[in-house]
């Protein structure tokens, strides 16, 4: 097989070539058996080192990628029609011109269930600070597909699709604490006006202010090769090259002293300390020269040789991750293919919002300081410091909380206004509602779906997230679903997505896979913990909408009936109990079958609301195991700590209100603010535990709703 591979394919190399991409079927398609794929494989990359990649995707069918051919290849293989690229998206925030193209299963183990005893809720896997994603899941990153032309495309579009979104009467957030006037303002105008910094678990507020690498003991720098065979030129010669900045496409270094000890140095030390290099040796005019360049164009950053790592340095690398205007599922998923590493060597306390800066603590198993450091080169919105090596890795709920600086801008409120609504929330706190983040933001809520999925109704869970929804979306999902509603056909559906990773273009392989008589199964194809959204937005809708009720009943005191949390377990209250209580004690249940309910008129509300949707109290176990709810408690009302604010007045509404970590590392000014401005601010500070969102403590102090749809309303009023 190799010799008939090598007389096929090695005239081709030679005399053809410039394809983005091509999908090709070798002769009389003979590759059938894993094992003759391999080899085919193998002496595809032996005898093509140029080739960027190369992956056998299906008996007989291989798929190629090359910058370096130039002309349609014809006579030995026949493209195939309608190949999905390989080609993966470069995420935002990096600086290289020439992305990873192999795919890397971003799949990670799911982490234990943990306590949330702070706020008295659920059992969380991965605590939320600002909601996005279901609290207690961590939702798999999948693709944002968007294909040239296509897209929102401007503030304009994304306004006309929000006048058909959510607002907070229709998720149950209905009530304040406080009866101080509300004003409004806007939020998060810009990213940033949301600073967010992790709490660790011995209560320090995580900051980055340091970008040096630590020394370390002799014992840990005996692996390390030395440099002294390059000149300061061939150094930075070499560190372009390992950039891709370099436009010779490579190096060459000569060996004056020609001896193969002399060489094998050399070698290894090029390959050791610019990770993703490879040499070789050659002979000019009676010279040797060892000449570095690329692996083929895909090891940037790779991993180093394998070497003993010293067992006096810990086997995680800690490091402080500041990031701009990203997500933190996007930033370890770039971190990981610039380092050519899985996603699962990290480790967190928790995600952080994506339109903001935030700043946390990020462990890695066995990469060394200097490799994370080289990233700040390279990387845009992204910054690590703060190293140091511990025996340990990070947990998911470890962190205590979040500290929160927000600027809320264009306000309307007098300082009296202010003064009261701040010192109402530093006093009483605010009532712990689940946000609008946890309920989407078009016009087909995620609770919707959920119920659909605890009625076992599957057709009406497929036709809620496929059908056709008003506003503006982008354009390959209005084609994609316009499709599905006219033909009902997945495999016609899915054509229209160009890349088919997100929700629906797995629901739509699902379907196709295992049609319309298997629906769980084919919903199954979207990953565990996006299923999980659906429902746990269903509860997270009641439990909004039953706190309103109580707090509507009873207000801000604690009654007989209600239901307060010794050592984990829930008790109820009675008359004499809740005369020592404070509504601060006063937790309220998410439904399920492992919770109890308030005795009171409003507990019984819980079966009623679910009856009117088709649900029993009492049966709240699915057939899908997944899909049962176990239930859980969360406080009714949370107090920020670290309360702090100041009214700013400001002339330029571009400018930065906030002064944040870089800034402060890279010796820049604080921003100064113009008293005579005429745009005033609200800046406040506050500290939140795990679990709670920022934005329903900034509702309380403005009585406004948060939603997207009522900011996007007030910004375009604004600016026009």
């Amino acid at each position: 097989m190799g010799l008939e591979i090598n007389l096929l394919w090695h005239p081709i190399i030679r005399s053809h070539g410039k394809l983005a991409y091509f999908t090709v079927r070798p002769l009389l398609n003979r590759c059938t058996s894993r094992s003759i794929r391999n080899s085919l494989w193998v002496a595809l990359r032996y005898h093509t080192p140029h080739l960027l990649t190369a992956d056998i995707r299906a008996p007989g069918i291989c798929q190629i990628h090359s910058f370096f051919f130039k002309a349609p290849i014809c006579n030995l293989f026949v493209p195939m029609a309608d190949a999905e690229p390989l080609l993966v998206p470069v995420p935002g925030g990096e600086k290289r011109v020439c992305p990873a193209l192999e795919e890397v299963d971003h799949s990670t183990k799911r982490p234990r269930v943990q306590k949330d005893e702070k706020n008295g809720g659920p059992s969380h896997k991965l605590p939320q600070d600002e909601g996005e994603e279901p609290e207690g899941e961590e939702t798999e990153p999948l693709e944002e597909e968007g294909g040239e032309g296509e897209g929102l495309g401007s503030g304009e579009a994304f306004a006309e699709m929000m006048k058909h979104g959510l607002t907070e009467l229709d998720v149950g957030i209905l009530k304040f604490v406080s009866e101080h006037k509300g004003f409004s303002g806007i939020l998060k105008e810009r990213y940033s006006d949301f600073v967010v910094h992790e709490i660790n678990k011995e209560g320090k507020t995580v900051r980055l202010d340091d970008l040096s690498v630590p020394e370390e003991a002799e014992e840990a720098l005996v692996e390390q090769p030395d440099s002294q065979f390059f000149t300061e030129e061939q150094k930075q010669q070499l560190e372009q090259l390992q950039l891709f900045k370099n436009k010779e496409g490579n190096v060459s270094i000569e060996v004056a002293d020609d001896t193969k000890e002399k060489r094998t140095l050399v070698h290894k030390a090029v390959k050791t300390l610019y990770p993703g290099l490879e040499t070789k040796t050659e002979e000019r005019e009676g010279k040797k020269f060892i000449v570095a360049y690329h692996a083929a164009g895909q090891r940037a950053l790779a991993a180093p040789r394998k070497h003993s790592w010293p067992k006096s340095r810990g086997a995680f690398c800690h490091f402080v991750l500041y990031k701009e205007n990203r997500d933190t599922m996007e930033a370890i998923n770039v971190l990981s293919k610039f380092l050519r590493m899985r996603p699962n060597v990290f480790s967190y306390m928790g995600t952080k919002d994506k339109r903001a800066i935030t700043v946390q603590e990020i462990a890695v198993l066995k990469v060394t300081a200097e490799r994370l450091s080289h990233l700040n080169k390279c990387l845009n919105n992204f910054k690590l410091g703060n190293f140091c090596y511990k025996k340990h890795p990070l947990k998911l709920g470890e962190l205590q909380g979040n500290h929160f600086t927000v600027v809320i801008r264009n306000i309307t409120g007098t300082e009296e206004q202010v003064q009261q609504a701040m010192t109402s929330l530093r006093e009483t706190g605010f009532i712990n509602y689940y946000g609008m983040q946890r309920f989407g933001t078009t016009a087909v809520p995620t609770h919707q779906v959920g119920k659909a999925i605890l009625q076992g109704n599957w057709n009406e869970v497929i036709d809620l997230i496929l059908k056709p929804r008003p506003g503006a979306e982008k354009g390959y999902l209005v084609k994609c679903r316009e499709e599905w509603a006219q033909s009902q056909d997945p495999e016609a559906a899915l054509k229209k997505l160009p890349v088919k990773r997100c929700v629906e273009g797995q629901l739509l392989r699902g379907l196709s896979m295992y049609g319309r008589k298997n629906i769980i199964t084919a919903f199954a194809m979207i990953p565990r913990n996006n299923r999980l959204m659906y429902i746990h937005s269903y509860q997270s809708f009641m439990w909004n909408t039953m706190v309103s009720r109580r707090i509507e009943a009873f207000g801000l005191k604690a009654v007989e009936g209600d239901l307060v949390l010794r050592a984990g377990t829930a008790f109820v209250l009675s008359a004499a109990e809740a005369e020592t209580h404070s509504i601060q004690d006063v937790v309220m249940p998410l439904p399920g079958f492992d919770v109890i309910y308030p005795t009171h008129h409003v507990g019984k509300g819980y079966r009623e609301m679910l009856s009117a949707d088709n649900l029993d109290i009492d049966n709240m176990r699915h057939r899908v195991r997944d899909y049962s709810l176990a239930g859980a408690y969360r406080r009714i009302l949370i107090k920020p700590s670290d309360v702090s604010w100041e009214v700013i007045n400001y002339e330029d509404p571009r400018v930065s209100l906030v002064h944040t970590d870089v800034e402060k590392l890279e010796d820049q000014p604080p921003p100064v603010f113009n008293k005579e401005g005429k745009y005033r601010a609200l800046r406040m500070e506050f500290s939140l535990p795990p679990s709670t969102y920022a934005t329903m403590a900034i509702r309380e102090v403005l009585k406004m709703d948060t939603s997207i749809k009522n900011q996007t309303q007030l910004n375009t009023t604004w600016l026009n």
